[in-house]
């Protein structure tokens, strides 16, 4: 089953999100993840939530997307994307 991590991110210093774009992608591809979606634009439609972007991060399994948050080379850049954005994280396992 494929993992996914799903990010609702407002970015509040755009300087340091492209340095940490920049950083993690390299990480990203060598633990086998690639982007799925990045939002260019959000409509609502039900409920309050109102999510500044969305983007979606697969990975060949739960487990890798599990390991790849979990490494290391990414927590080193987690202080990084907190810094660049604020928002919400979730790993979800696929069907």
């Amino acid at each position: 089953m494929a993992g996914y991590l799903v990010f609702d991110l407002e970015i509040t210093d755009p300087a340091a999100w492209e340095e940490y774009r920049r950083e993690a992608g390299p990480v990203m591809d060598a633990a086998g993840g690639h982007f799925v979606m990045a939002s260019a634009s959000i409509e609502p439609l039900e409920g309050d939530w109102h999510p500044a972007s969305l983007s979606v991060v697969a990975f060949p399994s739960y487990e890798a997307a599990r390991a790849y948050y979990h490494s290391p080379p990414y927590q080193s850049l987690v202080p990084l994307r907190q810094r660049a954005a604020r928002g919400h994280g979730v790993l979800i396992k696929g069907l």
